[in-house]
């Protein structure tokens, strides 16, 4: 099954918009979002089947037993975090607790144990698509973890020629995950200063891991002179370009209502055709050349 990930260096470019145009036009039967902060590829890609949940565990927090502790104040005192507080007893807060497991080394009556903690949830369509997400409880860490469940469970439920997985934005801990094992990335890029820095750290977080990347421009005519900057830099750097798309009032409107911008007359529907085109070229051109 080939993976295709759509990504941006920054939040805003219209990523999930493009990710799940794609998805209508491939049409693709394996999907998933692994923007696992912010997951909202399901406001736009109707599922008919009702999702399977499951908790995901991240690293285990502290908790203390009060009938065993005597008070000494070790723990709480020497919480970097100040994630143990004392009101009639000691206790932890879990938004704070980083699990280091510090204050259970500290503990001369062994009051404190580390638990498993659940720090997000798995969600799984899989009726006649498969879509698989997650939904990261605030204060959690374990993105990175949690993205790459989101990507067994889609290749452990999906049998399809083509999966595309709408990332997270930025260059860390989630967009490393995303990247693992995938066979193209598609960058969305955003005609201003921050978009084009943005783009090129992204791009080099691809490159370190080997996996090939085209790019693309959303709402062009925003700042033409900066989409020149980044055209240049694609042929300066031989990296596939394959296309633009301008700012459209009609993909708004589309996306404000729960709606892919496929199917429309409006000049970013129109365009979008032919970036899809172009990138499906690139990413099938890849299975001619391992031939």
């Amino acid at each position: 099954m080939k993976q295709l990930l759509i990504l941006s260096g920054k939040g805003g470019t219209g990523k999930t918009t493009i990710a799940s145009a794609f998805i209508e036009l491939a049409p693709a039967k394996v999907f998933a979002d692994c923007d696992v902060d912010a997951p909202n590829l399901h406001l736009v890609v109707k599922v008919t089947a009702e999702p399977q949940r499951r908790d995901f565990y991240g690293l285990p927090k502290a908790e203390i037993d009060a009938g065993i502790c005597i008070h000494c104040d070790l723990c709480r005192d020497n919480c970097r975090f100040d994630a143990i507080h004392k009101n009639h007893q000691y206790y932890v807060d879990l938004l704070a607790c980083e699990g280091c497991g510090l204050c259970t080394a500290l503990c001369p009556v062994k009051a404190i144990t580390m638990v498993p903690a659940v720090a997000g949830e798995l969600i799984l369509h899989d009726r006649d698509e498969v879509f698989s997400s997650a939904c990261l409880k605030v204060g959690s860490g374990n993105s990175g973890l949690l993205v790459s469940d989101v990507k067994k469970q889609m290749k452990d439920a999906g049998n399809a020629d083509l999966a595309i997985i709408d990332g997270s934005p930025g260059i860390g801990c989630p967009v490393i995950a995303s990247l693992s094992g995938v066979d193209m990335v598609l960058i969305v890029a955003e005609p201003s200063l921050s978009g084009f820095s943005d783009m090129e750290r992204i791009l080099h977080t691809a490159a370190h891991f080997q996996v090939p990347a085209a790019v693309c421009i959303n709402k062009y005519d925003v700042n033409l002179e900066n989409t020149e900057k980044i055209i240049d830099y694609c042929r300066e750097n031989s990296l596939p370009f394959v296309g633009k798309i301008p700012f459209d009032n009609e993909a708004v409107k589309a996306v404000n209502s729960g709606r892919t911008i496929v199917g429309g007359s409006g000049p970013a529907s129109l365009a979008l055709q032919g970036v899809f085109n172009n990138t499906m070229e690139i990413l099938n051109d890849g299975d001619e050349k391992d031939e």
